[in-house]
């Protein structure tokens, strides 16, 4: 009597499981905020189980998959950013009070900044490179706006910033505005990055005040870049240096698989 190959259904089954082993992997990676960004827009378990016959089998794999995804997204957004197209703006009855604190850290570990000894560096492709004061900074035209702050936990909020328009400012430090990015370095440590069109954007706003009141501690002091065309991370606070180039700067939260171009 013939003895059934086994084979086949030992291939089935390790087929079975790779598939198993892929979508559980893709459930984790994709319940972070950072993959809920793109992988709720570009990409879904369905469109994982379609590459099962692929060798994504481990963490290393998936993450790399991931990223790739991740950074597509970033040029569908970029492809598709509108660099005249106004966030929504709000009545100051609409203002969240009080605004909620969000950082790396608690708030009592924000950096607290002498503001007498501050010194703006600007750097890179400008042709004023130099540093500025906060009464130099302060003197600039001014600006407000009632915006939606859109965390990537989910939470969202209403504040009121005060500051000077950012394209002004890169134009009045003589920015290479065909660059590609811009870049900040901050207090706390932080780092960030901007695309130069939204850098640009009209509601982009180097910000020293809030709600009326000088900038607190809590939300940036000295100076925060509000963004309300980018998610909550993109927009850094306490900023030390800003600089313009041609060469990917990366970000702290950009560096740990979340999002660059993170448009909200």
């Amino acid at each position: 009597m013939n003895t059934p190959d086994k084979k086949p259904a030992r291939r089935m089954l390790s087929s079975q499981l790779d598939r198993e082993s892929i979508l559980i992997d893709a459930r984790r990676e994709l319940s972070m905020p950072s993959r809920r960004l793109f992988g709720r827009q570009l990409l879904t378990l369905g469109g994982l189980s379609m590459l099962t016959g692929c060798s994504l089998t481990d963490d290393k794999s998936v993450n790399a998959f991931l990223t790739a995804v991740s950074r597509l997204n970033d040029r569908a957004q970029a492809f598709i950013f509108d660099p005249q197209q106004l966030a929504p703006t709000y009545t100051e009855a609409q203002i969240t009070r009080p605004f909620p604190f969000n950082a790396f850290y608690d708030v009592d570990s924000a950096p607290v900044v002498d503001p007498t000894d501050y010194r703006l560096k600007v750097s890179g492709l400008v042709t004023g490179q130099r540093t500025w004061s906060l009464p130099e900074l302060y003197a600039l035209p001014h600006a407000e706006q009632i915006t939606r702050h859109i965390c990537v936990e989910g939470w969202s909020a209403i504040g009121r910033w005060g500051g000077t328009p950012f394209a002004s400012f890169l134009r009045r430090v003589g920015a290479d505005t065909s660059a590609k990015y811009v870049g900040f370095k901050c207090a706390d440590d932080y780092y960030e990055s901007i695309d130069m069109a939204t850098a640009l954007h009209p509601q982009t706003l180097l910000t020293f005040e809030y709600d009326g009141e000088r900038l607190p501690t809590k939300y940036g002091f000295p100076m925060k870049l509000r963004m309300p065309t980018k998610l909550g991370y993109k927009n850094p606070k306490h900023i030390v240096e800003m600089f313009v180039t041609n060469t990917f700067p990366g970000g702290y939260w950009v560096d740990q698989g979340y999002n660059w171009f993170g448009g909200s």
